[in-house]
């Protein structure tokens, strides 16, 4: 168990999950390296935003919000969410990601992540017969109106029934001695 597993499981002690992952996000140094902020979280996690202010701390050369700090910020979401939404059957990791930039950001940005219970069944399900999935799930990063997308960032989650999962790591390490 990480730390911040520790902490989680402390802190589910006292207060509501939704509030435990804003905090906890945005009181982490290595989200708060980001420069993102969870800005919004639903009662039940499915949906979260963040928001990306252009500070002297992730402002570039050229004056626009660097695109590590885009990418810092939305990275470890949907991983983090989608573990917290589905049970301790599950296991959750990042396998790839892809950002892809549409204009220069020099103002502050928005991201939304959202999990509806029809993909959280579907992802149940297809586990339930294929014991491993992999989705995509894109975060498109835009201004405060909506307007105008920067950046879409595109994240492959790998997704495993835990005793599958177990099974499987189990007989890769034999054939690795």
């Amino acid at each position: 168990m990480s730390f911040y597993q520790k902490i989680t499981a402390i802190g589910k002690r006292f207060v509501s999950n939704n509030v435990l992952f804003k905090y906890g996000f945005n009181w982490s140094p290595m989200y708060r390296r980001s420069t993102g902020r969870v800005h919004t979280v639903s009662e039940d996690l499915s949906r979260i935003t963040i928001k990306i202010p252009l500070t002297w701390k992730n402002k570039n050369y050229v004056g626009t919000i660097f695109g590590g700090s885009m990418f810092a910020a939305v990275d470890p979401i949907p991983m983090v969410q989608l573990m917290n939404l589905l049970d301790d059957h599950y296991v959750v990791w990042d396998k790839s990601a892809t950002i892809k930039f549409k204009r220069p950001a020099k103002e502050t940005l928005y991201g939304e992540f959202l999990f509806s219970d029809e993909e959280l069944n579907s992802i149940k399900s297809r586990v339930a017969t294929e014991n491993e999935i992999e989705i995509v799930k894109s975060t498109i990063l835009m201004n405060k109106d909506r307007t105008k997308e920067f950046c879409v960032v595109d994240k492959t989650l790998y997704i495993a029934d835990k005793a599958f999962y177990k099974k499987k790591r189990q007989h890769k390490s034999k054939l690795t001695k």
